[in-house]
């Protein structure tokens, strides 16, 4: 265990650490002694009251001496108090109804700003959770508050609404076709010499491929282990990419991206410090940039603020509304302007939403299973070996296929829980198609990054290298459990294609800003609900209610809530996704790649993306990826007395 990280930080808050480097701001000096020859003892040197530290959110991205960064100082800069001064304080620029380049030209001209929100189904089901409601109704009524004339319009000195509420869902299919797809072009390239460089957005990472959604855990690996920069996936989050598609498509339409105020609703603080990153800026996407070098200007914010599902409710009452009682219905599509394309918008704003995430899935988007699912259907007769780690926030899976030929027969053993696969013939061994692997929570982080850190040559002679990658309790050459007998060639977490990190245990609906059990009493007694569904308030412990929130996140909506929905459809006489097969496909050529993944149909992805790509006149890699850094740190470079005293300690076998 670092000294940075302790055990009793292993959540998804870490506070300022003591090893932090940075000085505080408005720190005067200590006076000096009256009398330079006056010597006092330890126990009367009066107390000082120094004054309360400021550390400036520049400081902390720049700062390799905590985990992630100070979330209360992200707060204090990104809270739902910033949203209504925003909405106070800017006219909501009205987009016209049609494509009509006068109107857009008049609206880009305007004073103000357009406001658009992006919302991830955890944030939903956290809300759900919390009034008793389903996830589909949760998101209505999130979208009645922010865009409806009963929501936030209905006060505020402009009387400033939202133009468009998003769903993250949407985008997150994006994400997921670009994983599978940046699996797959890590397995089959060679390895090269621009391979790993994490500064280049279209240089592929190495195997094993670490997912890169989760902000807490990027931060992490930038600031304590560089190492494993080369391994991170480089494709951006279902936010960044929201925010990244608002600020390009609305550029090519002439509003500036300063004039359009992207606020997204997320489960996690962390995704306040993925907002700030300069990597996710206008200046990284616009013309004025080179591909891979830095740009001219940072430009504006692609995602411009975040706020939490508690905040979001705290955004309601700021404003005296009562939140329960927003209508549950969806809003009428005439009440909102369309989005410029109209392939976009049909992409965006469907009604035909597809069925919940699988259990099997995860709560924080599923890239691992799609990738698996996606490599399954590419290899019919496949199998999925799965066993469980030391805890069960680490999880291993491996993707069998039978030999080409063999006249013995596949099944499937459980022990302990665990399943395995077992060849019936002896003489034939299984063919492992992929190895991943899903690693939540900060403990469990730990030991992927030490296993991932290069072995250190022995100084003496012949000496084998030491360290790495072995795992405890595995001997050499010998496949780990869950392995098929074709494993056994590598050790450890090297064999791996693809592991899907997250910073939070259980994943991302326990994320910190989420509703707390705590929080549940205090907010129904607010909306005049003491009792929702026969949840008594206070009776569920942290575990318990995590437990219900994960229950609202796969069921998604109610069967009587899909029939409303389609009869609102066909009364006005909206388009499904069905209806768009056609366009997508026939933008940018056919794609031969028509599977269907859980409902992602990857080839309407990848119609979405070339027409975007096209709309705006932006390289797809600009728009989908992103690049890393390593956060240099301020210690060691000129020695003072810590480091010689640390230094005198270590060789005389003592430490911290």
């Amino acid at each position: 265990m670092s000294a940075i990280l302790s055990a009793d930080d292993l959540n998804d808050f870490i506070s300022p650490s003591v090893a932090c480097i940075k000085p505080v701001e408005t720190l005067p000096e200590a006076p000096q002694p009256t009398n330079p020859y006056e010597v006092t003892t330890e126990d009367v040197v009066a107390a000082t009251n120094a004054p309360p530290a400021q550390i400036s959110l520049t400081d902390c991205l720049a700062c390799s001496g905590c985990v992630t960064s100070a979330e209360a100082v992200l707060v204090s800069l990104q809270s739902y108090q910033e949203v209504l001064t925003t909405l106070d304080a800017y006219p909501e620029i009205h987009l016209p109804q049609r494509d009509n380049e006068d109107e857009w030209k008049s609206a880009g001209a305007m004073d103000g700003k357009v406001f658009v929100a992006s919302v991830s189904p955890q944030a939903r089901a956290s809300v759900a959770a919390t009034f008793g409601v389903s996830e589909r109704a949760a998101g209505n009524m999130i979208a009645r508050l922010l865009s409806g004339d009963e929501g936030l319009r209905a006060g505020g000195a402009q009387g400033s609404g939202f133009t468009w509420v998003l769903d993250t869902d949407v985008f997150r299919e994006l994400a997921l076709v670009g994983a599978a797809d940046e699996v797959s072009a890590t397995l089959e390239s060679k390895k090269g010499s621009d391979q790993g460089d994490f500064t280049i957005r279209s240089s592929a990472p190495k195997k094993p491929v670490l997912t890169s959604a989760c902000p807490g855990w990027i931060c992490y690996a930038e600031k304590t282990h560089p190492h494993v920069l080369p391994h991170i996936s480089k494709l951006k989050s279902p936010q960044a990419i929201a925010g990244t598609l608002v600020k390009t498509v609305l550029a090519a339409k002439g509003i500036p991206p300063e004039k359009v105020f992207h606020m997204a609703v997320m489960p996690c603080f962390d995704k306040k410090l993925e907002a700030s990153r300069e990597e996710l800026t206008s200046g990284f996407w616009s013309s004025s940039s080179d591909f891979d070098g830095e740009p001219s200007a940072r430009g504006a914010r692609d995602v411009d603020l975040v706020i939490t599902s508690r905040e979001l409710l705290s955004l309601a009452s700021s404003r005296g509304i009562s939140f329960p009682s927003l209508s549950h219905r969806p809003s009428p599509r005439a009440d909102r302007p369309p989005f410029p394309s109209p392939v976009l918008d049909k992409f965006i704003f469907r009604r035909h939403r597809k069925a919940s995430p699988p259990v099997e899935a995860g709560t924080s988007g599923g890239y691992l299973h799609h990738i698996l699912r996606t490599t399954q259907l590419h290899n019919p007769g496949s199998r999925l070996s799965i066993h469980r780690g030391r805890n069960a926030d680490v999880v291993e899976y491996t993707l069998l296929a039978p030999p080409p030929s063999t006249n013995g027969t596949m099944s499937s053993a459980t022990s302990n829980g665990q399943s395995h696969m077992q060849a019936h013939d002896s003489a034939a061994q299984d063919q492992v198609l992929l190895r991943a692997a899903r690693y939540y929570g900060f403990r469990n982080i730990q030991n992927l990054v030490r296993r991932l850190r290069p072995a250190k040559q022995s100084r003496m002679p012949g000496a084998a290298a030491r360290g790495g990658v072995r795992r405890p309790g595995v001997k050499v050459g010998a496949g780990g459990p869950g392995v098929g007998s074709g494993a056994g060639a590598k050790e450890g977490v090297e064999a791996y294609d693809y592991v899907e990190v997250m910073a939070c245990p259980g994943g991302c609906t326990n994320g910190g800003g989420q509703v707390k059990t705590g929080d549940v009493e205090e907010l129904r007694r607010a909306a005049g609900e003491m009792d929702v569904d026969g949840i008594k308030d206070g009776a569920l412990g942290q575990r318990e209610w995590l437990g219900v929130v994960d229950e609202t996140y796969f069921s998604g909506g109610s069967e009587d809530e899909e029939e409303e929905e389609e009869e609102e459809e066909e009364e006005e006489g909206t388009a499904t996704m069905e209806d768009t097969d056609g366009e997508m496909n026939g933008v940018g050529g056919e794609d031969a790649d028509d599977l269907v993944v859980d409902g992602v149909s990857r080839s309407n992805v990848k119609g979405f993306i070339r027409h975007w790509a096209g709309f705006t006149g932006i390289d797809m890699e600009r728009l989908m990826y992103t690049t890393y850094r390593k956060v240099e740190s301020d210690v060691g470079k000129t020695a003072n007395d810590v480091e010689r005293v640390a230094g005198l300690a270590s060789s005389i076998g003592g430490g911290w």
